[in-house]
């Protein structure tokens, strides 16, 4: 169990960090990091679909999405690290694509389209798998962070709401597909 439950909290301690370096150096260059963000139908921008979701556009942007992100990205590897890589890494790349694909022309950064994602994952989890555990995360997280959902409208002209709806896409989709690759049987070729 101690071993569990520190190599989570490291996992998470590495990530907090990470974005906090990156912050760093992202303000002593005066937002010079920026520019590796997410530019829709601009296909050099493809290649920063990863690099996104760990730069923000301030301190404050920052700040507002590390608790959220941490939170779901601990409650998400209540399971296995392997799990919440695995999530999380399609989270990224298919709601990096999404905002790409169909986003306003704008640079879009910040880990908020990677945290609905964790959101939607975590909500669809519980319908999904209908394990007790499960449901009563999904409880759990639309108790705490049901007020999310709000950025899911277009409120605000320098919010992604592009990012928020494709990362609870992302997330939905990948719980329902996981689902049912666990619900399918193995055919003589895979075992």
């Amino acid at each position: 169990m101690k071993q569990w439950l520190s190599q989570r909290l490291k996992l998470l301690a590495i990530l907090a960090g990470l974005l906090v370096i990156i912050q760093v150096i992202n303000s002593l260059t005066g937002y010079a990091l920026t520019r590796f963000g997410i530019i829709p139908r601009e296909v050099n921008s493809l290649i920063r679909i990863p690099l996104a979701p760990f730069i923000h556009g301030s301190w404050g942007h920052l700040l507002s999405n590390l608790p959220p992100l941490l939170i779901l990205s601990a409650i998400l590897m209540h399971r296995t690290i392997r799990e919440y890589v695995y999530a999380s890494s399609f989270i990224i790349i298919t709601s990096g694509l999404a905002v790409w694909l169909v986003g306003r022309y704008a640079i879009h950064v910040g880990a908020s389209g990677w945290i609905f994602g964790l959101w939607g994952l975590l909500i669809a989890q519980g319908f999904f798998r209908r394990q007790l555990v499960d449901i009563l995360i999904a409880l759990l997280v639309l108790f705490y962070f049901g007020a999310m959902a709000a950025g899911l409208l277009p409120i605000h002209q320098y919010i992604s709401t592009e990012s928020h709806i494709a990362g609870a896409i992302s997330g939905i989709f990948y719980a329902w597909w996981i689902n049912r690759r666990k619900k399918k049987p193995l055919s003589s070729t895979e075992r």
